[in-house]
């Protein structure tokens, strides 16, 4: 498909490598505005580079953070809305995984939080918290968490997993965790013109994440790719709010997704967390 973004200021977390690459690469085309995230400043610029060439676009704005580090999201969330007028399209892609038995060794934050929660869930709240008012000056506007078909319910006596630990079972818990904030904020931005919305991009694409982890891969990144267009770019999906999909079509995630009072308590529990962090209470 090809779509057409001239006007459209992008913001892609995690732009540097696989999905969210491609994902970038193809924004870039399509004639967006374009703000790359990533963790290495010599690979980020390497990529804008190689962006840059292959779509001849030069509106390439690359921002440098770790989503293991709140402080620096909340600098990079400043720093966006310091130096960008509009934020149409937000892709909260940025994420680490799980191992395929999950290592028993639990693994924290620079702020002491257990890790995939705090990168693949709680870097993006705080991103996405403190970029709605530009998000919402921009409307119509699209924030898209790229979420997992692995999902796992969150307890929330045990929201750090200090009592039980797995790698792949706290990578799947962030990764609903997404899913239910995804639907909280699309409750609270009903009327606004900003929509949320999570997918599912497809199983074991050929990542560096996937090999490392799982050794086999199932589909491919421009699966995954299509996917995220469709929910983030297409005429089709606009409008659209409050939806997990499961690839191209509206699917089912896991039933706690749906449970308003767990869906307050992880609301809660990450103003709480990200208070220290956030720009506007």
């Amino acid at each position: 498909m090809h779509y057409n973004l001239t006007g459209k200021t992008v913001l892609i977390t995690g732009a540097t490598d696989g999905l969210g690459k491609q994902v970038a690469c193809a924004a870039a085309k399509a004639g967006a505005t374009l703000l790359l995230h990533g963790r290495n400043k010599a690979k980020g610029a390497t990529v804008v580079n190689e962006i840059r060439e292959a779509s001849g676009n030069n509106r390439l704005f690359y921002y440098n953070a770790d989503f293991a580090s709140l402080q620096e999201v909340k600098e990079l969330s400043d720093q966006v809305a310091k130096e960008h007028q509009h934020l149409h399209i937000l892709i909260n892609n940025a994420a680490i995984g799980g191992g395929p038995k999950g290592s028993p060794t639990r693994e924290l934050s620079k702020d002491g939080l257990e890790l995939r929660f705090a990168v693949n869930y709680l870097a993006h709240f705080v991103l996405t918290q403190n970029l709605l008012p530009l998000l919402t000056r921009s409307a119509p506007a699209r924030i898209v968490h790229v979420s997992s078909i692995g999902q796992s319910p969150l307890d929330f006596s045990d929201l750090m997993l200090e009592k039980h630990y797995d790698s792949f079972d706290a990578y799947c818990k962030s990764k609903l965790a997404q899913i239910l904030y995804s639907m909280e904020l699309a409750a609270q931005l009903k009327d606004t013109g900003v929509t949320v919305n999570s997918l599912h991009p497809a199983s074991l694409m050929n990542t560096n994440m996937v090999h490392q982890f799982f050794g086999r891969t199932l589909s491919t990144v421009e699966q995954g790719l299509r996917v995220v267009e469709h929910v983030a770019f297409s005429p089709k999906t606009e409008g659209l709010t409050g939806i997990y999909f499961d690839q191209l079509h509206p699917g089912k995630a896991h039933k706690q997704a749906y449970d308003p009072e767990a869906r307050r308590q992880l609301w809660q529990a990450s103003m709480e967390l990200g208070k220290n962090y956030l720009l506007h209470h």
